[in-house]
């Protein structure tokens, strides 16, 4: 799968944005979010810097995030970050597995 169709999935513009600021030492709520599904995405074959990870989940870092910005509206706007990220992790699996 060429990177011009990955980003194309959707949810790629979170993951794009978050590898950015990753690559530029910035944990960034996209970052953040990068770092949550970090696991499945390198299975997937995409390349993450390592980042050492505070006494704080990412998890736990994103939502605090959200909260200082968002106030009690963070809730649902993490639960769709996540769906956007889980979104995306599903359709490159389907065209990596299409591919093969």
């Amino acid at each position: 799968m060429n990177e011009e169709a990955e980003n194309l999935l959707p949810g790629a513009d979170l993951v794009q944005e978050g590898l950015t600021d990753l690559c530029r030492g910035k944990l960034s709520e996209s970052a953040l979010l990068v770092l949550i599904g970090s696991p499945r995405l390198r299975r997937l074959g995409i390349q993450i810097p390592e980042i050492q990870r505070p006494g704080q989940s990412f998890e736990h870092q994103l939502y605090q995030k959200l909260e200082e910005r968002l106030g009690t509206a963070a809730h649902s706007y993490y639960n769709s970050l996540i769906r956007r990220l889980v979104s995306y992790e599903r359709a490159l699996e389907r065209e990596k597995s299409a591919a093969d």
